[in-house]
């Protein structure tokens, strides 16, 4: 059904024309030799409406293809020069403009958006230093830490390249091969993983990034994204209706929201962690499946985000948007998560891949900011920069600004710095090896955050695909996983997928790590 927009606009003014400007008497008509003669090459019309049709679909997205959009605001309400000197996050009132992207992970573009699935949860600032993108997912930890193993962990969320189907032994196989997944697993198949509308619902960053004052110094940050109205969820139940009765029930309920007069908004928050505190925490900071504790690690307000504005095109103002972890603005960086850095790549060669070279220049993806720099040329270039010089010249050079942490004023303590980037380096040992910290999380969240409700939804959600699993092998191993975060849990499921119950799957103490990093120092001076 059209929009209540699409009604009110009446009878059009506007004349049908052709794509180069000239009118057209009559759209369906096509010229030809004689009165029944074949079709003429002449006709660019007619030629032109059928190139031009032949050419309407873009690669969709290799994951995130299905999914909702809008434009709206971000206001900061609160000033935070206390950790950073980034322009927008120091001016408390200030408003930019965003544009916001919600998206299913492992979809294709047709698939319900009720699926089982993390929620992509991206969201564009257009600020006065140029546009700050926040890609984040609506949950706080993510199934990997090692980005080789992402392209792999996708193929097998996607579907098998012999059957073409959807195949839960590839599904699980992967999982129970990288226990560091527990987590992530332990959200997804809670009623967390079948969110109520993509409006509804969280945003995380997830990756810890680095926020930077004038004299050098930074704290790391995570920010969560909190629904204003809360994080409302569809039982398993719920969610496979909709999937069948209405697809697109997300994208409907959040344009229909909006449409109504009923913004969604969000709470923007912040959680800090100074480099010291990173250094005595249980986890490493750079670990992107944990969470940082509310107790030891506060949320701070930041502002609102508020979505009150529907798409006029979808293709061009959602479709064409194009988010990256990348696409980052003064005082804030990224962090040495291996997982993110490999982000900041891959999402902008995508990018020019699906879009162009050019797609900083859509109108969608376009900083309210004048561009300056010596790229030019390529598909879809329509802002050439004019006559500027595309190099470094001495005839008209560009201004160039300091970087973002350079010293300003105060004291830099190098020595400290130093110190902390050799903490940072031996991140290694605790991103590469599955030991019993990986554990502790989700046990809390089974044994003391969820009700008994919430336990037997869990254990049923996860029976109803997990059941499906052929390879004994395959079982048993996310068994063992299972049982070594609980082994009630573990037989639980077992029990419920008529699986021989296993014991838990041996890994390495926790107290192994946690001196590991605490002695790092002397590691080093050993080493050196």
């Amino acid at each position: 059904m059209p929009s209540q927009q699409v009604f009110n606009l009446g009878q059009e003014s506007a004349h049908y024309t052709t794509s180069s400007g000239a009118p057209v008497s009559e759209p369906y008509a096509a010229q030809r030799a004689g009165q029944l003669g074949p079709l003429l090459l002449q006709d660019f019309h007619h030629i032109d409406l059928l190139a031009h049709f032949d050419r309407e679909r873009i690669p969709e997205r290799v994951v995130h293809a299905k999914g909702a959009g809008a434009h709206g605001y971000f206001e900061v309400t609160e000033d935070l020069s206390d950790i950073t000197s980034n322009p927008l996050l120091t001016s408390k009132g200030k408003k930019v403009k965003a544009t916001a992207r919600f998206s299913t992970v492992g979809g294709e573009s047709g698939s319900p958006d009720t699926a089982r699935d993390p929620r992509g949860f991206a969201i564009k600032l257009r600020t006065e230093e140029g546009n700050w993108d926040w890609v984040f997912n609506n949950t706080p930890v993510f199934f990997i830490r090692d980005p080789a193993k992402f392209p792999h962990f996708i193929h097998t969320q996607k579907r098998d390249p012999q059957t073409h189907l959807k195949d839960a032994d590839m599904f699980w196989d992967y999982l129970g091969q990288n226990p560091e997944s527990i987590h992530q697993i332990m959200i997804l198949f809670s009623d967390r993983g079948t969110p109520d509308g993509y409006h509804n619902q969280h945003g995380y960053s997830g990756h810890t990034y680095k926020w930077f004052k004038k004299d050098g110094s930074f704290v790391y940050t995570q920010l969560h994204v909190r629904a204003r109205n809360g994080f409302k969820t569809l039982s398993n139940a719920e969610a496979g209706k909709l999937a069948g009765e209405n697809p697109e029930y997300g994208i409907q309920s959040m344009f229909e929201a909006i449409e109504a007069g009923k913004p969604p908004t969000w709470d923007v928050f912040v959680q800090t962690m100074t480099p010291s505190q990173a250094e005595q925490f249980r986890y490493n900071v750079l670990d992107l499946t944990k969470v940082w504790p509310h107790a030891e690690f506060p949320l701070r307000p930041v502002g609102k985000l508020v979505l009150d504005e529907n798409p006029q095109n979808y293709f061009a103002e959602i479709e064409q948007a194009a988010f990256s972890p990348s696409h980052l603005v003064p005082y804030i960086e990224p962090s040495a998560d291996p997982v993110l850095q490999s982000r900041l790549f891959s999402y902008p060669d995508t990018h020019r891949h699906r879009l162009g070279v050019n797609y900083q220049q859509l109108p969608v993806n376009a900083p309210i900011v004048p561009v300056a720099n010596f790229q030019r040329d390529g598909p879809g270039t329509f802002v050439s920069q004019g006559a500027r010089p595309n190099y470094q010249s001495s005839i008209a050079p560009l201004k160039y600004v300091g970087a973002p942490g350079t010293l300003e004023g105060g004291v830099r303590d190098f020595e400290r710095e130093a110190k902390h980037e050799t903490f940072v380096g031996a991140a290694f040992r605790d991103l590469s090896e599955i030991t019993e910290l990986d554990f502790e999380q989700p046990r809390a969240l089974w044994s003391k955050v969820w009700n008994d409700a919430q336990r037997e939804a869990y254990v049923q959600n996860v029976a109803g695909h997990f059941g499906n699993v052929k390879s004994k092998e395959v079982r048993a191993r996310q068994l063992s996983v299972w049982a070594a975060v609980d082994q009630g849990l573990s037989d639980r499921i077992a029990k419920a997928v008529g699986a021989p119950t296993v014991k838990p799957l041996q890994a390495k103490p926790a107290n192994e790590a946690v001196k590991f990093r605490a002695n790092i120092g002397v590691y080093t001076s050993v080493k050196a």
